[in-house]
């Protein structure tokens, strides 16, 4: 027996980085207190979600993981509580830039990034100006509680992020997001396929799920606006949501697992034994030719 609890949180956001980072904090901790081993805070939280917008100065949000102030408090955090943290974050690398995820483990020890390989753009969501293309691949972490996979917003509408973190021996997968209201199309409200496209990859991959998103509205400076609709949720290895928020009230949600029932129901259904990767060459193009 494994048993790990796991937190999905939600919460607005202002422009003031102290801020967030505070109320971040008093997230991870409640969740801490309620028996959380592993804490998900929602895609780029330290501040308003800036890429409704295509404005220059935001490149400066982008700093470097080395000396990073927020990662710093984070490893900090995760070391006091003894809870594994995915730091959801903007890069600076280089001369690129990337929408990133560092891996915290439960004792303060940073094991890695992952940087977000699926990059939106379209109205109200514009990160193609802001994010080059990740180049880490899909990947998975040994923590102090389980093999987590992480991707990001976006990824989490492709199945193919998700089954490559499973077959490379995931037990988890996290998705912190950033998602609501259509710029310039009210009537469209996509939070239940959101879900359903997450509770889908749990389902096929057998294996728990767990998405964060922000909530509230925020406004872009050429008059548009994005209402966050939060809708976090926990989903169980058959794709059931075991544990989810409202779509207004900053939230803290937890649930455990046994990592071992759940690699039992995993291996009884065969779906690995069973893949036929020889018949998947049409993935490999954009076109699905072979």
């Amino acid at each position: 027996m494994r048993n790990v609890t796991v937190a999905a949180t939600q919460m607005a956001c202002t422009d003031i980085l102290d801020e967030n980072v505070a109320n971040g904090e008093k997230l991870i901790r409640e969740a801490a207190g309620r028996g959380a081993n592993i804490v998900l805070l929602q895609e780029l939280f330290e501040g308003r979600y800036f890429c409704q917008d295509e404005t220059p100065d935001n490149f400066q949000r982008a700093k470097p993981v080395q000396g990073h102030p927020t990662l710093a408090h984070f490893q900090s955090l995760a070391k006091e509580l003894g809870v594994v943290l995915p730091v959801s974050f903007y890069e600076h690398a280089g001369n690129a830039r990337f929408n990133s995820v560092a891996i915290i483990d439960a004792d303060g020890s940073h094991l890695g990034l992952y940087r977000k390989s699926h990059i939106p753009h379209g109205g109200g969501y514009q990160e193609k100006f802001y994010f080059s293309p990740g180049d880490t691949g899909f990947k998975v972490w040994n923590t102090a509680f389980g093999r987590i996979g992480v991707g990001i917003c976006w990824d989490q509408w492709f199945p193919e992020c998700a089954r490559a973190m499973a077959l490379q021996g995931a037990e988890l997968l996290f998705y912190p997001t950033a998602i609501g209201s259509e710029v310039g199309n009210d009537l469209w409200d996509s939070s239940a396929h959101w879900q359903r496209a997450q509770q889908g990859h749990a389902a096929a991959n057998i294996m728990p799920l767990i998405a964060s998103n922000r909530i509230g509205p925020e406004a872009g400076l050429n008059g548009t606006e994005i209402n966050f609709y939060g809708s976090s949720f926990i989903a169980d290895q058959f794709g059931e949501k075991v544990a989810e928020a409202d779509r207004e009230t900053e939230t803290v949600l937890t649930h455990s697992f046994d990592l071992d029932e759940v690699a039992m129901h995993r291996d009884y259904w065969c779906v690995y034994r069973d893949r036929r990767p020889d018949l998947y060459r049409p993935l490999m193009s954009l076109d699905g030719s072979q």
